[in-house]
């Protein structure tokens, strides 16, 4: 299955990722970053594997995202 990657210490909490796809993302009351929900930290970098049905949804996201800090691999 693939597997969003969100390097969340980069994140400049645009918010674009929670507008496309809110049942993935929210952003931080705390820092106004975005956080990948469900996601698994390692290291300041959070994974989630995602079911093929969201993957082209996840891949505009990650397409939209200004600093390039969401990967799907």
């Amino acid at each position: 299955m693939p597997k969003i990657i969100h390097y969340r210490n980069k994140c400049i909490g645009c918010g674009v990722c929670y507008e496309q796809q809110p049942s993935l993302w929210r952003m931080s009351r705390k820092d106004g970053k975005a956080i990948l929900l469900r996601g698994i930290s390692k290291k300041g970098i959070f994974q989630l594997t995602v079911p093929g049905e969201v993957m082209e949804q996840s891949a505009a996201v990650a397409k939209a995202c200004p600093v390039n800090i969401i990967k799907i691999v």
